[in-house]
């Protein structure tokens, strides 16, 4: 299947009707533009995709305190990779 744009409004009008798909290409387009606050304004929105990029991010920078906030601000994937980090995931 081809990969389609579609207007940046017009994914916004779906998500704002609880398109969870559009929200996730939003974030998708956010983290493409490097548009960090768009990002976080999007997972307070609810949306896990922004969510696991804004994760993946503060991963890459080692940044316990973002991990610790967005884990705070609802992102299962932030406290799984700030337990891991913390060294909690460890097997004796």
């Amino acid at each position: 299947m081809a990969d389609h744009e579609f207007p940046e409004n017009v994914l916004r009008a779906l998500a704002n009707e609880g398109n969870e798909r559009a929200l996730d290409r939003l974030a998708d387009l956010a983290d493409a533009g490097d548009r960090l606050d768009e990002l976080s304004e999007l997972l307070d929105e609810g949306s896990e995709q922004a969510g696991r990029l804004l994760t993946r991010r503060a991963v890459e920078r080692r940044d316990l305190h973002e991990l610790q906030r967005l884990s705070d601000a609802g992102s299962e994937d932030a406290g799984t990779e700030l337990e891991r980090l913390l060294g909690y995931g460890r097997r004796p």
